[in-house]
C-alpha cells in the first residue's frame, strides 16, 4: 500500500508550511506530496492567501529529489490547455520525472467568482476537460519536428509543435477521480492511468472502482492498467487522548472522523486504511490539514506504514 500526503494550502499556508510538509514527506518515506488547486479557502479566513498549485509544485521540484509530485487534482478551467501542457512538461523537467498529472472539471464556483475566472455550466466543464486532456495527451505525443491541431468544441490549437517534451514518456501518469457515476468513469477509462476516489466510504468507492470497470470494459481498455486509489483525511494519535487533541486542532469531531476518514488511534488507522486495500486501493491520499503538525507524520510513518506492508 502507497501512502501519499495530500495538502489543503488554500486552508492557510504559506510556501515554507509547504516545503518543511514536503520535505518532512521524503525524509519519512512517503510515496508522494500532494496538494490541491484551489484559491479561495472554505469555512476558514484562508490566511495568509492562496499558492498557486503549479508555482509551488515547480519550487518543490526543485528541493525534493525521491518522492513524487502533483495536484490532486488541477482544475481544467484554471489554465489554457497548451499553458497546462508547458507547465506541466517542465515541472517534470525540474523533478527528473517525478510528476503525476492530477485533471478535474473544476466544481468551486465562488473561487472563480473572487478571482474572475469564467466558471461554465457542468455539462460544458466536462467537455472542457475531456478536450483539455485530448489536447494535452496529443501535443505530449506529437513527434519532433511535427505539428498538432484540435478542432474541439470550446478549444482549438493550431499548428502547435507541441513542445516541450516531458521526462516522462509518453506522458506523465494522469490521475482522474471523482463520484460522478457516468462521465467520470468514462474519462478514466479513456486517460487515465490513475482512479481516485476522494472522502468517500468503502462502498461508494468499490461502486466507483466497478464503473470504471464497465468503462474500460466497454472501450476494450486493459483495467489493470489503471491504479485504484481514494483520498482519506488523516487524524492518528498514539493514545485517545492525542486523537482527540489533533481532531480539536483542525476542528472536526471524533466520531465524525472515524466514521468518514483514517482516523483514531494508530491501530484504527492502520485498519481503515485496510478497509480500502480489501475493494481495490493501492494507493491512499491522507489528507493533513494541520501543517505545521509534522509529529503527525513522523507518527504515521513510524507506527501505521509498516501495519499496511
Amino acid at each position: 500500500m502507497e501512502l501519499r500526503i495530500f495538502t489543503e494550502p488554500q486552508q492557510g499556508a504559506t510556501y515554507d508550511d509547504l516545503l518543511a510538509v514536503a520535505q518532512a514527506t521524503e525524509e519519512l518515506g512517503f510515496d508522494a506530496f500532494f496538494r490541491s488547486d484551489h484559491y479561495l479557502a472554505m469555512n476558514s479566513d484562508g490566511l495568509p492567501g492562496p499558492t498557486d498549485a503549479w508555482l509551488t509544485l515547480a519550487a518543490l521540484a526543485t528541493a525534493t529529489s525521491r518522492i513524487r509530485l502533483g495536484t490532486l487534482v488541477t482544475s481544467a478551467t484554471f489554465r489554457h490547455p497548451g499553458q497546462l501542457a508547458i507547465q506541466a512538461a517542465q515541472v517534470d523537467h525540474m523533478s527528473g520525472g517525478r510528476l503525476d498529472f492530477g485533471l478535474g472539471a473544476g466544481w468551486f464556483e465562488e473561487e472563480h467568482a473572487a478571482y474572475g475566472i469564467p466558471f461554465p455550466p457542468l455539462g460544458e466543464r466536462f467537455d472542457r476537460l475531456g478536450e483539455t486532456l485530448d489536447i494535452v495527451t496529443g501535443l505530449c505525443a506529437t513527434p519532433a519536428g511535427e505539428m498538432f491541431d484540435y478542432a474541439g468544441k470550446y478549444l482549438q490549437i493550431t499548428n502547435s509543435p507541441g513542445l516541450p517534451k516531458p521526462v516522462q514518456r509518453p506522458r506523465p501518469p494522469i490521475i482522474i477521480g471523482g463520484g460522478g457515476p457516468v462521465r467520470t468513469p468514462r474519462l478514466a477509462a479513456k486517460y487515465a492511468d490513475e482512479f481516485n476516489v476522494p472522502f468517500s466510504p468503502v462502498e461508494k468507492v468499490t461502486d466507483m472502482y466497478q464503473r470504471v470497470d464497465a468503462a474500460c470494459e466497454r472501450m476494450g481498455r486493459n483495467r489493470d492498467e489503471i491504479v485504484n486509489s481514494a483520498a482519506l483525511v488523516l487524524c492518528c494519535g498514539r493514545t485517545e487522548v492525542e486523537f482527540t487533541k489533533r481532531a480539536a486542532a483542525i476542528g472536526r469531531e471524533p466520531a465524525e472522523l472515524r466514521a468518514n476518514g483514517a482516523a483514531g488511534t494508530v491501530d484504527e488507522v492502520a485498519a481503515a486504511i485496510s478497509r480500502y486495500r480489501e475493494v481495490g486501493a493501492s494507493r491512499i491520499y491522507l489528507q493533513v490539514l494541520d501543517l505545521a503538525d509534522l509529529e503527525h507524520l513522523a507518527l504515521v510513518a513510524e507506527h501505521v506504514a509498516p501495519q499496511l506492508g
